[in-house]
């Protein structure tokens, strides 16, 4: 049996994978993320990670105020070489800043505009979601990042806030698995084990 040959926009372009080619790729193409130049193809997601993103957008959406908008699988531009994908955005915007066309044309969320990155570990994503990423969005100066961990009682929020030393890092805040309740980036009560509910 011979494998199939790889197409031909899957060719790295002269200089590598940049985030900018990202807006070109086929209609086609699976849904990746560029990690230090490389294409990282998403795995289909598991019924845990699926029902958990959709469930924690729609409990964001009810609590952020004016001025915050709920994204999932949306990409952020941190460098040349880096476009990922967290599983949840929490971002704000100014009505009226963009003309209405440009904002339905968006690939992207400038990471300035980003006030909470959300990663939900899979098994194939745990090393991404746990190291790899958390840097890249300290970096890029996000001032929190949540990992939302499967254990068997349900989901467990992990939840870290930039430290702001010269040296951006993470440093934990805490970890839900009943309620987050929180006052940054704005006030909060989410009921953690509902996410995870059937």
């Amino acid at each position: 049996m011979t494998a199939e040959p790889l197409p031909e926009w899957f060719t790295p372009p002269p200089g590598g994978w940049t985030a900018d080619d990202m807006d070109e790729l086929p209609p086609g193409a699976p849904r990746m993320e560029l990690i230090d130049g490389a294409l990282v193809l998403l795995s289909p997601q598991t019924k845990f990670h699926a029902k958990v993103m959709l469930r924690l957008v729609a409990a964001l959406e009810e609590v952020a105020p004016e001025g915050i908008d709920i994204l999932h699988e949306m990409t952020m531009k941190l460098g040349k070489y880096q476009r990922p994908e967290p599983d949840v955005l929490v971002y704000r915007y100014e009505e009226g800043d963009d003309d209405r066309l440009d904002w339905y044309r968006a690939t992207h969320v400038p990471p300035e505009d980003v006030l909470i990155a959300v990663e939900i570990v899979s098994e194939e994503s745990q090393d991404r979601d746990r190291t790899t990423k958390p840097l890249k969005y300290a970096q890029a100066g996000i001032p929190h990042f949540w990992r939302i961990e499967p254990e068997k009682n349900g989901p467990a929020i992990h939840v870290y806030e930039l430290d702001g030393t010269r040296d951006p890092r993470y440093v934990p805040i805490t970890i839900a698995r009943e309620r987050l309740k929180l006052d940054v980036p704005f006030p909060m009560d989410i009921d953690v084990r509902a996410l995870a509910r059937r």
